[in-house]
């Protein structure tokens, strides 16, 4: 038997979700957001600045990644530097591409309080595709699809198709987008954490783009989040979150579009997807505090630029064990060199040897 699909039920879009199975979680994750927004504003504003920017830059990378498209993270860096006036020295210039793919998620994020249109989406949509093509295919760019009926997503090998989900006609996309836009400009009584949960799941269920429709339905996420958040500065990943969780992710989604119009557990799962992204954030914003503050107390303390830059990645999170050879491979340096750099540096209390063994000794920041 054929599926009813979630946009074919009566009175679809009159979604319905029990507010007293949210309430506490709902609750939960407004006091982390409190919790957080004290954190970053007792952070200067060039911190708050490069705070932001590393989210916004996480954001965009892992949106990206979720479709399987991997850009290229300083040149991110480089174009998001450069829409907030933050300075871009050392960082490679970006790529016509990677601007518009930023310059889409700046005007989400800055300009959250202005109105979504058509026509804003449109722009948006044509900053992803700048060429009018998906690889090899061409796909209709800047509006709605015509394209063959139905529009399908699916997986699977030719032959052993399984078919996750079915779009509405595209005949019937236009007046979809035209009542989705009224609801996401209205003011409802609903918690906006809860708006924009329901604004990602109705613009997934329309489908309305030939392509993309994944990366802007987080985009307009982003920017309900942020319009919630009643800050200009991006404490936390969406985005990230859900990569880290993209099979539940995609398997909520499908359950619910099958679904009925009660959307209960899909704003469970939002809500504590999101949770899981704020705690995220609040790990790493204690940690820019700690870095800040380590730098303060370490001021007297002399360093050399390799030293000073390899202290920097340590805090930073330096993926893997340092190790003198690593040292002197990541600064361009000699092994005699790393040694004495780094035994300068735990002599000065800075850095300490690991205490765990194996056939290279390792170190790690003296942080107590």
């Amino acid at each position: 038997m054929r599926p009813l699909y979630i946009w074919q039920q009566p009175n679809w879009a009159a979604f319905t979700w029990d507010n007293d199975q949210l309430i506490t979680l709902l609750s939960d994750v407004r006091n982390l957001q409190g919790r957080v927004l004290g954190l970053m504003s007792g952070l200067g504003f060039t911190t708050q600045n490069t705070t932001s920017l590393n989210v916004i830059a996480e954001e965009v990378l892992r949106s990206s990644e979720i479709e399987g498209e991997l850009l290229d993270a300083e040149r991110v860096r480089s174009s998001i530097a450069k829409h907030l006036g933050i300075d871009t020295e050392g960082l490679p210039a970006p790529d016509h591409y990677t601007d518009g793919v930023v310059e889409v998620m700046m005007d989400a994020i800055k300009n959250n309080q202005e109105p979504l249109t058509h026509e804003r989406l449109f722009s948006w949509h044509a900053a992803l595709f700048p060429t009018g093509r998906n690889g090899m295919h061409r796909i209709t760019v800047a509006a709605y699809r015509t394209g063959v009926e139905p529009m399908q997503v699916v997986s699977g090998a030719m032959g052993k198709e399984k078919v996750h989900y079915e779009a509405p006609a595209s005949d019937v996309v236009p007046t979809m987008m035209d009542e989705f836009i009224t609801w996401i400009n209205a003011s409802q009584d609903i918690d906006p954490y809860i708006k924009a949960a329901v604004a990602h799941l109705w613009f997934v269920a329309i489908h309305p783009f030939d392509d993309g429709n994944g990366r802007i339905t987080r985009t307009i996420t982003d920017m309900l989040l942020t319009k919630a958040d009643g800050t200009p500065h991006r404490f936390f990943s969406m985005s990230a979150e859900i990569l880290r969780t993209r099979k539940e992710y995609y398997a909520i989604l499908e359950k619910t579009t099958r679904g009925t119009l009660d959307i209960t557990a899909w704003v469970e799962w939002f809500l504590q997807t999101l949770r899981n992204a704020i705690l995220q954030s609040e790990r790493t914003i204690q940690k820019v505090i700690k870095k800040s503050l380590f730098w303060q107390e370490q001021q007297h303390i002399t360093m050399n630029e390799r030293q000073t830059k390899m202290v920097n990645k340590l805090w930073d999170g330096f993926e893997g064990k340092l190790t003198s050879s690593k040292w002197a491979k990541i600064t361009k340096t000699s092994q005699p060199t790393a040694q004495r750099d780094i035994a300068d540096l735990v002599q000065k209390g800075v850095l300490i040897a690991s205490n765990e063994g194996g056939r290279s000794t390792h170190y790690l920041l003296k942080e107590e």
